[in-house]
């Protein structure tokens, strides 16, 4: 019996390798949709990213905003309606997010933080939060996750120092073939500090991990539809004053331990604008009930 099912193996093999069995269907790729992947060195693309993120001093932008909670780990997945927002942004750490639902503008809630202390206002409940950055907490409702501050990041990228250790190396799949640099921090116990994937399609930064320690996942940005900037700083060659001459128009910001996401599709950006420190300060509205968020508790003031 060994001996049939030996030999009736090799004898399919032979007939489907002699086009006497079942053939494969090959199919083509159009010259519209075949892709082909750019080559880089380490030096190359760590030079694109820190000559993108030094340049981008501060971003004035009209984005449509759409904020999922929960995954296919937790009970619930709740999707939130697209609201407009009004962001801005300076380095080091100042942002200011003011969103607006569609269509009668009203007011959803008004953010701001300078890096250290972070201020949220929500009108329909008639709540002003304030806390600090560095507190770590979470609510059972992941949308009061959300802070101002984890968009900082997203936007104004960090600098990678030449003390740093970057590990290179390239991943493919289905979908594309990238290069990735993965930032260390330590000594002899490093640490994953970042990783930076390339798209070797157009060599763009098509997404930024961030990570905290013991390895865990703080963020996971993917950016997409890059496409060059125009506004009162664009030169007649196409680049911008700043050195940077393409932004990403899509952006999905993901905080996998404050268990939400953000989808942002930029309508409108001005880089390097001079803004007036006066738009990043928000201010309690009068009547309204004062929430400090502490690491245990939260005080609650008329």
């Amino acid at each position: 019996m060994r001996r049939v099912s030996a030999c009736l193996i090799a004898a399919t093999v032979t007939a489907v390798c002699c086009g006497c069995g079942p053939v494969h269907t090959p199919t083509k790729v159009s010259a519209k949709d075949r892709r082909i992947a750019k080559d880089s060195t380490k030096e190359e693309l760590l030079g694109k990213y820190n000559s993108y993120a030094e340049s981008v001093k501060s971003l004035n932008a009209t984005v449509e905003l759409k904020a999922t909670t929960g995954s296919k780990y937790s009970s619930v997945i709740d999707e939130y309606h697209e609201v407009k927002v009004f962001l801005l942004a300076e380095r080091p750490e100042r942002i200011r997010m003011v969103g607006q639902a569609p269509v009668i503008g009203k007011t959803v809630f008004d953010m701001a933080s300078d890096g250290e202390t972070f201020r949220i206002s929500i009108p329909t409940k008639n709540k002003f939060i304030v806390g600090k950055t560095a507190v770590e907490r979470t609510s059972e409702k992941p949308i009061e996750n959300l802070r101002p501050q984890h968009l900082v990041d997203a936007l104004l990228w960090p600098t990678v120092h030449k003390a740093e250790a970057v590990l290179f190396e390239e991943f493919n799949d289905e979908n594309a073939r990238y290069y990735v640099l993965t930032v260390l921090r330590g000594g002899y116990e490093a640490e994953i500090l970042r990783k930076i994937w390339f798209d070797r399609g157009d060599l763009q930064v098509a997404r930024i991990q961030a990570y905290g320690t013991k390895g865990a996942l703080v963020s996971d940005v993917h950016f997409a539809n890059w496409q060059p900037v125009i506004g009162d700083q664009e030169h007649a060659s196409g680049t911008t004053a700043n050195g940077s001459s393409a932004f990403p128009m899509a952006m999905r910001i993901e905080r996998p331990h404050e268990d939400y996401k953000l989808d942002l599709q930029v309508a409108k950006v001005a880089l390097n604008q001079e803004l007036d420190a006066e738009r990043f300060k928000l201010q309690q509205p009068a009547g309204s009930e004062l929430v400090q968020v502490g690491e245990a508790t939260e005080k609650k003031q008329p």
